[in-house]
């Protein structure tokens, strides 16, 4: 891989904008960008992630929007990470070459979660066979055992892993053991691996009066509305309703601060 720019800071799990007859509303995703990077000075994103309905959405759709994510975050956005992931294996791999191929600055996978690997090396295998289709790019794995079953702690996970996947950058980490996210961040320093933190609850904990003592988790706070507890189903269906991306993104008074945005924090 080529030198990259640390990541760091927040990164936004994007919403998958669509229109009221339910197809994806592409031309959105400029303003979404301009959004998030002179508004909320956000200039990360997690594209086609749980938020984004990602696994709802077909291989075509998810591969329009990677691309637009990449074409319209060029020269704004620091890291577009392409989550991949999918029950199918092929389906998998052909969405991490595109990714590779339009250029995205990192990919992440999830675990399968209807026949899910139980041992560590099962899901490692999975995850080399995936990775090694899109060999130069950073791969994040996306670690949700609420969702996917999959309950092989991360601490584990992580030995050795680099010598099987040289592109291992880091961990999506959306779990509440933080027991096991603090293992990982502790013995992994040397390595300088990448931690998101994907938990929006416990993001809110730091609020302003602990800015500064949290300085090295995340640059700035997040706005987090009501709707950061919809169902990621439901999010995309409230656009569907409204027919309106930017009244679930923008404040509807310029000096609003109760502004939805789901948010991962770098560690």
């Amino acid at each position: 891989m080529t030198s990259r720019k640390k990541l760091q800071g927040l990164v936004a799990a994007t919403i998958t904008p669509m229109t009221p007859d339910g197809q994806i509303n592409l031309p959105v995703i400029r303003q979404y960008v301009d959004y998030l990077v002179n508004k909320q000075t956000v200039k990360n994103v997690f594209v086609n992630g749980t938020t984004g309905e990602g696994l709802s959405l077909s291989i075509q759709e998810r591969k329009q929007l990677a691309e637009e994510w990449v074409c319209q975050g060029k020269d704004k956005l620091d890291h577009v990470i392409i989550h991949v992931g999918a029950l199918s294996l092929p389906e998998s791999q052909e969405l991490a070459r595109h990714a590779a191929a339009i250029g995205a600055g990192g990919i992440a996978v999830i675990a399968p979660f209807f026949f899910k690997p139980t041992k560590k090396d099962e899901l490692v295998s999975l995850l080399q066979k995936v990775t090694s289709e899109a060999p130069d790019v950073p791969f994040y794995y996306y670690h949700i055992p609420s969702l996917t079953g999959v309950k092989i702690r991360v601490e584990e996970l992580l030995e050795g892993i680099k010598e099987r996947i040289p592109t291992f950058q880091g961990v999506k980490f959306s779990d509440t053991d933080l027991l096991d996210l603090a293992q990982c961040v502790h013995k992994n320093e040397a390595q300088q691996l990448e931690f998101l933190y994907g938990v929006d609850e416990h993001i809110q904990l730091f609020g302003p009066t602990n800015q500064s003592d949290v300085g090295s988790l995340c640059k700035a706070r997040p706005c987090l509305g009501t709707e950061v507890s919809v169902s990621h189903w439901g999010v995309s269906q409230l656009c569907h309703q409204t027919g309106h991306f930017s009244e679930m993104v923008v404040p509807k008074e310029e000096n609003s601060s109760d502004t939805s945005l789901s948010c991962l924090a770098v560690i």
